[in-house]
């Protein structure tokens, strides 16, 4: 049966440029597990680093890295709304959009019925149902905002729905 040895060496200089980046000498010790059997002695190949306080933290004379300003609250929302509405292009992409209408047509109408769309009936399609979501978006917005909150929500969109005759 084989006994189990542990004994503590030097990390190598591979281990040692990961447990710290900076330039500090840093020791860590690894522990390496040796099985010892009848005849032979292997060596186990892993190498567990020993996890001290002070090892993974910060060291006096380290570099301090400079902080990412981050934005207000709303300021990428707004650049992104007046970004959006300055723009005519479609937001959503051509292809899922043209894989949806061919999947609910074959729900439609059956598996059977193998049906050729021109790239112009599916880019009108694609026009009207995104002004659609957008006017209804608009729609819910002023629903959310004539009860005093930012935040859209379902009952907005059914409320917008029903005041359109939906």
């Amino acid at each position: 049966m084989a006994r189990r040895k542990v004994k503590a060496v030097q990390a190598p200089a591979s281990a040692r440029s990961l447990v710290s980046s900076s330039n500090s000498k840093v020791r860590s010790i690894v522990k390496r597990d040796i099985y010892e059997s009848d005849n032979e002695e292997s060596e186990w190949v892993r190498e567990k680093p020993v996890a001290s306080s002070g090892l993974l933290r910060n060291q006096p004379g380290d570099p301090v890295e400079p902080h990412k300003r981050k934005h207000k609250s709303g300021t990428v929302a707004l650049r992104e709304i007046k970004k959006f509405q300055k723009s005519t292009d479609l937001l959503i992409r051509k292809l899922p959009f043209a894989r949806l209408v061919r999947e609910i047509v074959q729900e439609e109408f059956g598996n059977d019925a193998d049906y050729r769309w021109q790239s112009v009936a599916i880019l009108a399609l694609q026009e009207a149902s995104e002004a659609y979501l957008v006017h209804l978006l608009e729609d819910t917005n002023l629903c959310a905002i004539h009860a005093k909150r930012v935040t859209i929500m379902q009952k907005d969109i059914h409320l917008a729905r029903r005041l359109r005759g939906e």
